[in-house]
């Protein structure tokens, strides 16, 4: 199975190449009744599009996502909901020259193990294009849950590079600034730090955090379908993520047991070092999670590595890519999150009774 999908009864299928004629997704399960329209759902992909800045790919899609399916009258019909967005502004020809050769840092290697033939432009599947449908799908999950429970989504860049961005937190700047920082005294630095980069040709990491407010007590399974377990195979799944933390996080190693534990008292709990999950499920309190992303491998800067037949070669990614594909990572792991959480919003559903109208 090449999995494909994800998610149990909010079930999500991506398909489509970063350099193909077209990308889409299905999504099965989502309650019929739902206001949505296709201006909702671009207005999310706005966010997480390429070439709004210097600082990003200038690859400029228009990311016009189609409503193929499962909507009639703007109300979901409980049906699959298909969308697909074409590809306008590809460029295969720039990858001609590592059609055989393998990029050090990015899927090539193992895509060729695992199948036996890639696609190589733009790394296929493996390019950060293939998350436009997450964020798409993710725009469904998000207006249910907010309509519904009032669950708000807020994600932010936490750090890029060396910059720690998110020491001053202004919830109001963050879709003021092309790197999604709630700090605004940071993006000089910000700026310079990326005008460095590209000139040099190097790239760099970045961290993500997001948090999920209002989230009700109870999601999640005790064991085999813990929320912060979902969560974190959700952030990891993204591309280039390479490291996720729930509420303290690594943090909690230099912590002590009575730091740690949330106290609880009548007025409710003391602290959220656990990100608002106690033993695989939702405390009530905010869901917080951070995701580490590495530097980008698809770099002009000449490296070591091998073609297909095992021989030496040097190579040099053309093409149009980010220098830190973190800066906009943001809308996308605010996707996964209202993925995942509307997903536990069905079991629960499901299994214990909970029953939220659409229609009220």
């Amino acid at each position: 199975m090449s999995d494909n999908s994800f998610g149990r009864l909010f079930r999500v299928t991506t398909f489509g190449e970063s350099h193909g004629p077209a990308i889409g997704c299905v999504i099965d399960g989502c309650p019929p009744g739902l206001e949505i329209n296709a201006n909702e759902i671009r207005s999310e992909l706005r966010r997480r599009a390429t070439g709004k800045s210097r600082h990003t790919s200038q690859r400029k899609e228009k990311d016009d996502v189609q409503l193929l399916s499962g909507v009639f009258e703007g109300r979901t019909t409980g049906t699959p909901i298909a969308m697909l967005i074409e590809n306008t502004d590809a460029r295969p020809r720039d990858y001609t020259d590592i059609a055989t050769k393998f990029r050090p840092g990015h899927a090539d290697y193992t895509y060729w193990k695992k199948y036996g033939i890639r696609d190589y432009r733009g790394g296929g599947r493996s390019s950060a294009r293939e998350t436009t449908m997450r964020v798409a799908a993710g725009a469904v999950a998000r207006k249910f849950l907010k309509q519904k429970l009032g669950i708000e989504i807020q994600g932010w860049l936490a750090q890029l590079g060396p910059i720690r961005t998110d020491r001053e937190y202004d919830a109001q700047m963050i879709d003021e600034n092309p790197f999604f920082s709630p700090d605004a005294s940071v993006v000089p630095a910000l700026e310079k730090h990326m005008d460095m980069l590209r000139k040099s040709g190097d790239s760099c990491g970045a961290r993500i955090s997001a948090v999920a407010r209002n989230v009700p007590a109870g999601l999640g399974e005790p064991v085999y379908g813990k929320l912060d377990a979902d969560l974190a195979a959700a952030m990891m799944g993204i591309n280039a993520a390479k490291g996720v933390e729930i509420g303290a996080g690594f943090d909690c190693v230099d912590q002590l047991g009575t730091e740690h534990r949330d106290e609880i008292t009548a007025e409710g709990f003391l602290g959220n070092h656990a990100g608002g999950v106690l033993g695989g499920i939702s405390s009530g309190q905010d869901v917080r999670v951070s995701v580490a992303f590495k530097p980008a491998s698809s770099l002009r800067i000449p490296c070591r590595s091998i073609d297909v037949q095992g021989q030496p070669v040097e190579v040099i990614t053309k093409g149009r890519h980010d220098p830190c594909v973190g800066i906009r990572a943001t809308p996308i792991v605010e996707a996964m999150l209202a993925l995942v959480l509307m997903d536990h919003v069905l079991r629960q559903r499901a299994q214990n009774g909970q029953e939220w109208n659409i229609n009220e």
